[in-house]
């Protein structure tokens, strides 16, 4: 059993005061509404009810905690994509999101969902930019891999690192990998990493 699978839900936190303490390790995934963020983080656990699922674009509004042990959590933070809400609503959770990464000590990398067949839209860019200004490695997950064909798929993962200038590190700077929940695929490789950032053991059966 990877040790992701104990992540458990701790709390939803509507601002930064509702937080745990800022310290420990903490992973942050982000995602435009409908990139497929839940399925990846519960994927990631495996656990089909840790994040919640909806049809409804735009449902994760507040910072929502896992707690993997004492010192270690994931965070979900609000994807605003396609959500259909007040402008008001929607500047909040970016005033929210942005208060976080820029202020979150605990904070050790960021895991960013693009959906496959559309990535590197406005929001993912200024997530990344986000990243750059905070000086955390990011991971991008082009999710729904499985909705590509092979080649598809690795024109794509191609373009993005390029674009994206992607070493391959996942230490500094930006890595990028294909990514199923559905078919699986990617896991292992994104177990790795969160694994790494939260000061885990690496072997992805552990």
């Amino acid at each position: 059993m990877h040790i992701l699978h104990t992540a458990k839900f701790l709390k939803s936190a509507g601002s930064l005061r509702d937080m745990p303490p800022d310290s420990g390790w903490e992973v942050a995934f982000a995602g435009r509404s409908n990139a497929g963020k839940s399925s990846a983080l519960n994927a990631l656990a495996a656990h089909k009810g840790l994040a919640r699922v909806s049809k409804t674009p735009g449902r994760t509004q507040l910072l929502n905690v896992f707690q993997i042990d004492d010192e270690r959590r994931l965070v979900d933070l609000p994807g605003y994509g396609y959500a259909k809400v007040p402008i008001g609503v929607r500047d909040q959770w970016r005033g929210m999101v942005d208060g976080f990464l820029r202020s979150r000590e605990a904070l050790k990398g960021l895991v960013l969902i693009m959906d496959s067949r559309h990535p590197l839209k406005d929001y993912d860019r200024q997530m990344l930019d986000y990243s750059a200004a905070i000086a955390k490695p990011c991971h991008v997950l082009l999710t729904k891999a499985d909705k590509l064909s092979r080649n598809e798929a690795t024109r794509t993962l191609n373009a993005v690192r390029k674009e994206l200038g992607a070493d391959g590190s996942t230490e500094v700077g930006i890595s990028v990998q294909l990514f199923s929940a559905t078919a699986k695929t990617g896991l292992d490789e994104a177990r790795v990493v969160v694994a790494r950032w939260l000061g885990l053991p690496v072997d992805p059966a552990r």
